[in-house]
């Protein structure tokens, strides 16, 4: 689907103003950064301008992603909620003190939000997102929220009943939101990072130096996300010389992480050695390793998910437990419903475990397969024109409208 701009924007000229919020992960911020692009391409092909600004913490990904944008960023404060199954354990020092920054930010979100007087404020989640979406609601500019899991996080829960339009990555998160505000709700998906689905699966291993990886053999590519995730790396190191008589493995461990990968690494008998390739971090060949990998052994976030499904990737996922709301089981949960992903959670996540999901993969074609075509179809490839086109839509309101 194109992205649509509409016809208001067109006859009415001049720049468009985008505030953008969400971060404190990339699962919160690469949607918004995706919305940003394509808008930018989408107003200019009629010699329009989008003015984005970003709102956010100091010091977080979002901070980053918006210098390398090219996005004017102003920083607020920002509160974190940490929560906990005992009540009590809420009151904890941490929590007090990021209670007391919630009005300081809220306060300079709405000077911010009306110095800037933006067409639109999109939030796409994260704590520095609730000032914001709060300011927007203050300052009467059109909001829109955008939701990355299947449970809506608790940030956007906050926030959503200020929202004139509320954006869906899946279609089982429409029935969780309360019945009056469902009618401002769509699904457009989750928009994947730019240019993951052109890939070259020749490419990956001269990119990483992967001398060792052997062409016969299917692909593991492990990744925890972009810190690492220590559970995924125990089980994977509980694993490794079975699986490596089967397959090349290569593993984002995790910059803080990987000296402990590299070490088990250094166990492994030659013959296998070469075949695992550890990093800290993939950068710009992950379009490539994407292509390459047979299989993919991850975490369950909101990004990962539409990532794995967009692409049609198989994979065994591993859900942080607990998270706040629980997201990541249920996002993994609602892909294994439909044979699209195996899953191991609580007691099940072993390296036993983990090596009978991955041999029933590896030595099944077939099986892949079918994973992998059940997964494309939840995916949604044309997520970032879908949701460009609802915050253009609502760039071209009438600004003073309320909610």
């Amino acid at each position: 689907m194109p992205i649509v701009v509409p016809r208001a924007l067109i006859d009415r000229g001049g720049p468009v103003r985008l505030i953008v919020s969400g971060g404190g992960s990339g699962g919160h911020t690469f949607p918004a950064v995706t919305v940003v692009r394509a808008a930018r391409v989408a107003l200019g092909v009629y010699g329009l301008e989008l003015q984005a600004h970003w709102v956010g913490s100091r010091g977080g990904i979002e901070e980053t992603v918006a210098a390398q944008e090219d996005v004017p960023f102003t920083a607020i404060p920002t509160g974190k909620l940490r929560r906990a199954r005992n009540p009590l354990a809420m009151l904890s020092a941490a929590n007090i003190r990021d209670a007391g920054k919630v009005p300081a930010g809220v306060i300079k979100a709405i000077s911010v939000v009306g110095k800037i007087a933006p067409d639109a404020v999109l939030c796409s989640g994260g704590y520095v997102s609730v000032p914001v979406g709060l300011a927007a609601r203050v300052r009467r500019r059109p909001l829109l929220i955008h939701e990355q899991t299947v449970q809506v996080g608790l940030a956007n829960r906050i926030t959503m009943r200020g929202a004139r339009r509320i954006a869906l990555s899946a279609d089982p998160a429409m029935a969780l939101l309360p019945r009056r505000l469902q009618g401002r709700a769509v699904v457009t998906g989750n928009p994947i990072r730019p240019g993951l689905g052109n890939g070259d699966p020749s490419a990956a291993a001269p990119r990483l130096g992967w001398s060792g990886w052997t062409p016969a053999l299917p692909t593991v590519y492990v990744t925890g996300g972009s810190l690492g995730a220590r559970q995924v790396n125990e089980l994977v190191a509980g694993v490794l010389p079975e699986l490596l008589r089967s397959a090349n493995v290569l593993h984002q461990a995790g910059s803080q992480l990987a000296e402990a990968a590299l070490a088990a690494a250094e166990t492994l008998p030659p013959e296998l050695r070469r075949r695992y390739l550890v990093r800290g971090f993939i950068g710009d060949e992950l379009a490539d390793v994407l292509a390459l990998a047979d299989v993919i052994v991850a975490r369950s976030g909101g990004g990962t998910v539409s990532e794995l499904t967009a692409l049609g990737k198989p994979s065994v996922l591993i859900p942080l437990i607990p998270t706040g709301g629980d997201e990541q089981r249920r996002n993994a949960e609602h892909l294994a419903e439909r044979g699209a992903a195996r899953v191991l959670i609580g007691q099940d996540a072993t390296p036993p475990r983990l090596a009978e999901e991955l041999r029933a993969l590896l030595t099944d074609p077939a099986c892949r397969s079918t994973m992998s075509a059940r997964a494309r179809e939840m995916g949604r490839p044309d997520a970032a024109d879908a949701l460009t086109t609802e915050v253009l839509a609502l760039c071209a309101s009438t600004h003073n409208s309320t909610p």
